[in-house]
């Protein structure tokens, strides 16, 4: 198994690609480019899935994503299920490590840049007023041509590389276990997991999605994700339960089993045991945010 290989296209008059997407759905495939991606959700919420990590994203994050670093932002079912309305909105910029020429990274003036390039191998979420700086950016990088272009990006990478407002998104390095043998594979488990989450999942059932035997599939996941697919499962599903709790007024009763949970105390420990909080302390949390 490997991710998929996503060649980005480029205008052959820029060294780097910026664009302003909306569209019904954002990109849902496991995927990874050698390009370096920056991008700013605007509208859209979704599950975010950056190297070994599950994480929910929505309306105003932003994420830096290293070269070959494998990603998927799978939208949220509510989406798509409204035909005809492009709902997902984001600005995305895709740069090459040496698109400014072999070594331009690695000059003095640049060691800040390097190492941002290197800390974007564990994805670098961007937070705050750099985040809303950012973003003004990219806008503008948009309409920017020529030489200005160049500025504005590189303004844009030693702002991120010059603030505190960053924090890794993986836990830890991402270290690339692929066969080329059965290339979709993996991002048939995930597609059909993000589908069927909300029921009862028996092993047996994602084992044959994978076309493996149940013993076979629980090796083969762990050894490419680095996890069991049990705890996978728990992250997806809480990951969602923390989307519910901050998003919509329903009770914690009617989340765990929203979420395919029977047992409420499996619930609650399994919460806890992802967020450090309990369901109500983490509602009360984004209450206070404002949402």
């Amino acid at each position: 198994m490997k991710p998929q290989l996503l060649k980005i296209s480029l205008n052959p008059e820029h060294s780097f690609s910026v664009r302003h997407d909306v569209v019904p759905v954002f990109y849902n495939k496991w995927h990874y480019h050698r390009e370096v991606e920056l991008v700013c959700f605007v509208k859209g919420t979704g599950t975010q899935f950056v190297g070994y990590d599950i994480k929910h994203f929505k309306a105003g994050d932003m994420v830096l994503v290293g070269s070959n670093l494998p990603h998927m932002w799978g939208s949220d079912e509510s989406y798509p299920a409204k035909k005809n309305k492009a709902r997902c909105e984001s600005y995305v910029i895709h740069f090459l490590p040496d698109c400014f020429g072999p070594g331009f990274f690695t000059l003095p003036e640049n060691k800040s840049i390097l190492s941002l390039l290197d800390k974007a191998q564990r994805g670098l979420a961007i937070k705050g007023k750099t985040k809303d700086a950012v973003l003004a950016m990219m806008q503008d990088l948009l309409l920017a041509d020529s030489t200005q272009r160049i500025i504005l990006l590189l303004k844009i990478l030693s702002t991120i590389a010059n603030t505190k407002d960053q924090q890794f998104v993986c836990s830890k390095v991402y270290v690339a276990n692929y066969s080329p043998q059965d290339n979709d594979r993996l991002n048939d488990i995930y597609q059909y997991s993000m589908n069927n989450f909300s029921k009862p999942l028996k092993l047996e059932e994602i084992a044959a999605v994978a076309n493996l035997a149940p013993n076979s599939f629980c090796r083969y996941f762990k050894s490419r994700t680095r996890k069991s697919f049990s705890k996978f499962l728990i992250e997806l599903r809480i990951n969602h339960a923390c989307k519910l709790l901050a998003e919509t007024q329903k009770t914690v009763a009617e989340i765990c089993y929203d979420c395919g949970y029977n047992s409420f105390s499996n619930f609650n420990k399994h919460f806890r045991s992802i967020t450090s909080k309990t369901p109500l302390v983490h509602r009360k949390y984004y209450q206070e945010k404002g949402g």
